[in-house]
């Protein structure tokens, strides 16, 4: 592991300074179960990616742990353990797709190290990306080896000539609750809907999210659900434990008689970043859940474009979202 610095601010200002003065070679710490145990080593980096100089040590911030419900919703700071908000009784009640989504992260070890920021923001999961020996477009190189390699976890959805999947649970829960993102710097703060949080490869291959190399995310901000608002989960994954989804859907919607009135299908495991399946939600609008959920479903093989090797996302990805509705509608 190459070493570094370690710096241990008691403010968000004190720690947007210290990002500020290395110019991009120091990278936030808090969990470190991915940035440690992956980034840090060395067969993770290249030309466009280099190992940081510094970590600057996030637990150290008193302001950006805890939960914390007001009028507008609730509040989830970015360093707040993962088995805090899997704990939350208020959570529970209030957010069920997030506390459900959370516990199906990783293992209990790793939830009561890993907080919520570092599960939004972790890098790509694509064994090329983490292999030593493949200087991949999200390194530098020229190839997405993906493409034509084994591709069998990759995405369907999108690509833009990467095709990586995000493997944040969190981040798919969070942007089917419609929340928000607290993100500090040298300027005023500012607030980013979750669904306009993370950046695809076409829009920026070298780049996973807004938050700039100045900037740390503080805290997450649900808006209180509508009244009667259904919610669920659904992950399928090789392993039940300690594995990334190979698809996940996260839904969250308000009733009418029976008919979907409003609200939202979002995506893991299918996208470089979570996928809100607008399609689908605009096929089931107004219509009677029920009788169907089934035809909604199926609007994702329009959308769609498998490569050799995952093409059986996309059946698992239509049942999930059939399965998943259902199951909020109870």
């Amino acid at each position: 592991m190459k070493s570094f610095e370690l710096y241990e601010p008691t403010s968000v200002q004190e720690a947007v300074a210290i990002l500020s003065k290395f110019h991009g070679k120091a990278k936030p710490l808090a969990g470190g179960s991915d940035l440690v145990s992956g980034v840090m080593k060395d067969w993770i980096q290249g030309p466009a990616m280099p190992l940081p100089d510094a970590l600057v040590d996030l637990t150290t911030i008193p302001q950006l742990r805890g939960i914390k419900f007001n009028k507008g919703g609730v509040v989830i700071g970015a360093t707040t353990i993962l088995s805090e908000i899997v704990d939350s009784k208020a959570l529970n009640e209030h957010f069920p797709l997030l506390t459900q989504a959370t516990h199906s992260v990783a293992s209990p070890l790793l939830r009561n190290l890993a907080t919520l920021g570092g599960n939004l923001n972790q890098r790509p999961r694509c064994w090329f990306f983490r292999g030593a020996d493949f200087q991949c477009l999200r390194k530098g190189g020229d190839t997405c080896y993906a493409a034509s390699g084994d591709n069998r976890y990759h995405a369907i959805i999108g690509g833009g000539g990467c095709y990586m999947v995000h493997p944040s649970d969190t981040a798919t829960a969070l942007v089917a609750l419609n929340a928000q993102a607290r993100i500090a710097g040298s300027g005023e703060e500012r607030l980013v809907p979750l669904d306009r949080y993370f950046i695809g490869p076409s829009d920026d291959i070298l780049r996973e999210n807004t938050v700039a190399p100045e900037e740390l995310l503080v805290e997450v901000i649900i808006p209180p659900p509508a009244a009667g608002t259904r919610q669920a989960w659904t992950k399928l994954r090789d392993r039940q434990v300690y594995d990334f989804a190979v698809v996940s859907v996260a839904v969250a919607f308000t009733v009418e008689s029976g008919r979907w009135k409003d609200g939202r299908i979002v995506l893991g495991g299918v996208s470089a970043v979570p996928y809100r399946a607008t399609e689908v939600e605009n096929q089931i609008r107004g219509k009677d859940i029920k009788k169907n959920a089934k035809q909604a479903a199926a609007v994702i093989r329009k959308i769609a474009t498998p490569m050799d090797r995952n093409s059986h996302k996309v059946e698992i990805a239509q049942s999930l979202i059939e399965e998943t509705i259902l199951q909020a509608l109870g």
